[in-house]
Order: C-alpha cells, then structure tokens, then sequence
C-alpha cells in the first residue's frame, strides 16, 4: 500500500471539515488519508485519532480518520471565516506540502480555502491555492487541470478578466501550458503519447481572421511549430465544436484560453466529480472542484463527491507516479 494521502483543511469554517468526514467514511482503508487541521472543528461524532506519524494512518483508517493536529487561535463558528485562524490555514498547506515532498505522503489534496480570510488575517499574497504551491515548491510555472471521467481541460489564463485575456496569453505561456501538460499526462496519468487539442481565443477560432487576428497571427503558426517528444498537438479548434462526445474521443486534454471556456464544459458535463489537479509540481495535488460553501456550512447536506474524487484520483495517480 502506498502513503497515505495529506489532505490539508482549507477554511475550517466551510464546509471542508463536514465532507472531510464524509469522505473518510466512504472511503476508509481503500484509501487512506489523515487530515491536516484541528480535530475539533470535525462534526460531532466523527471518530477520529490523532497521530504524530504518518505510518500509523494506513493502520487506523479503518475505525477512524486520523488526523494531524493543527491548532487553531479563534473559535471555529461555521460560516463566518475568522482572520484570526488565517495562519493556522496556511500552515496545513506548508504542513501537507512538507509531508508530500519528504515522501511521507503520497500525494497532497486540498480542501477549499476563503482567500479573503486569509488576506485580512495573514496577508496572504497569492490568487490561490495553487499559485502559493507553485511558490512553496520553487516552481516559475504550473499548470492547472479539470479532469473528471469525460473529460480534462487546461486553462492557459486562469483567475483574470476576460478583458485582460489577450495581453496575458502569449505564445510562452502558450507553449509552456502545451509542454507542462503533455509531461503531466505521461508521468502522472501514464499516456506515453498524449494527445492535446488546442481550442482558438476567438469565435469560430477567428474565422480566417473575420473574428480576430491572434489565431492568424501567432497562434496557428505556434501549434504547428511546436515539437514535444511524444506528444500530439492540434489546433486551434472552434470552442464550440470541442467538447461534444465524438470530439472528445479524439484528444486526451483540452487546452483552453481562458478560465470560463474550460470550466463550463467540464462543470456542465460532470459538476460533483470534477477535480483540480495542478501539473507541473514536483508532488501530486488535487483538490475539489468547488468553494468553501460558508452558506451551507453546518448544514449537513454538503456533498462529499468531489472530495472523494479528487481523493481516489491523487491515490491512482500516486500508483503511478
């Protein structure tokens, strides 16, 4: 059996803590992991155990969810993030990315954090999650991925404005998306020569240069410039022509240009399964594919799928990594 997997808390006053739990019980010792947060912020009734060693999670899984106890500060009330506990959050990432690189983790899964608590109470620096990852690893560039069983799609621009979209997107950015994506696909999801289509910045991928310039002028003459070993690249596809069924079965991922244009279909074809997974890291990482939830925090009908998924999908790929 492999080590198990850290899972750090994320924004104890979501739903991160209710569908932690949820997720231990669905899974168990199929697939072990201990989470990274205060044992106190765990529902009621949770049957969890406190350890010190990840080595012993593998054994306890079965009866409990272990846990590595990170205190917290301030009184854990559910929807309502408290700035106090921002540098308690933080400290299960740079906890769960330790364990994952000295090798006593197997990968690392994220649950859902509030940037805003964390800006007003650490003054965190980061867009994201996966932004402060790239940074604790030393990484220039990472990228990330939406995979769920239909499909896998990459955002070249992420968290930015669709206006600030064709300043931002450059053919370096471009070309590193296209190779830290094609090394993804072979080290973590065992494709030995991936397939990646490219979808165009402009409708109809600009129409012979009716409906903009970029795909004439830089775009196409990159795609067919591009040489990665092993790998197959085309493009750039009409959008709207990509995501159907017989599309899909032609390429392996999905590069987008920006964050609506790969999040839509993939949410859309399978919104609880969806999973973040960051390429490009010199561990595994995946997340769920959704928000801290504060408005159903405590509710107890958060659901755990895409916890569970990300979870089983971290498991496989450290299998094969």
């Amino acid at each position: 059996m492999t080590a198990p997997i850290a899972l750090s808390c994320g924004e104890p006053a979501g739903i991160g803590p209710e569908i932690a739990a949820k997720a231990w019980d669905a899974l168990r010792d199929r697939c072990p992991f201990v989470y990274l947060g205060d044992a106190s912020h765990l529902p009621a009734g949770t049957p969890a155990e406190q350890i010190t060693d990840l080595a012993q999670a593998n054994a306890i899984s079965a009866q409990a969810l272990p846990v590595w106890q990170i205190d917290f500060p301030a009184p854990n009330t559910l929807g309502q993030p408290d700035p106090r506990n921002a540098a308690s959050v933080i400290a299960a990432i740079e906890q769960g990315v330790a364990l994952t690189q000295s090798g006593a983790a197997s990968a690392l899964c994220t649950a859902p954090i509030h940037k805003k608590a964390l800006i007003d109470g650490a003054g965190f620096a980061y867009p994201g999650h996966t932004e402060f990852l790239a940074a604790l690893a030393g990484c220039d560039r990472v990228v990330m991925m939406l995979a769920c069983d239909a499909l896998r799609v990459v955002p070249t621009t992420i968290h930015i404005a669709l206006s600030d979209v064709p300043k931002a997107l450059t053919p370096d950015l471009l070309r590193d998306t296209l190779e830290i994506t094609a090394r993804g696909l072979q080290r973590q999801f065992g494709i030995k020569h991936p397939r990646l289509a490219v979808a165009g910045l402009n409708p109809h991928a600009g129409e012979g240069g009716k409906m903009g310039q970029e795909e004439l002028d830089w775009i196409a003459p990159l795609l067919a410039d591009v040489h990665i070993e092993s790998a197959t690249v085309t493009g750039p596809h009409p959008a709207d022509t990509m995501f159907h069924a017989a599309a899909r079965s032609r390429y392996d991922a999905a590069i987008a240009m920006y964050h609506d244009q790969a999040l839509i279909p993939i949410k859309t074809l399978d919104f609880d399964r969806g999973v973040n997974i960051t390429l490009g890291l010199p561990f595994i990482r995946t997340s769920p594919d959704h928000g801290t939830a504060l408005d159903i925090a405590g509710q107890g009908i958060a659901n755990p799928t895409s916890l569970i998924e990300a979870l089983k999908r971290a498991q496989h790929m450290a299998l094969s990594y």
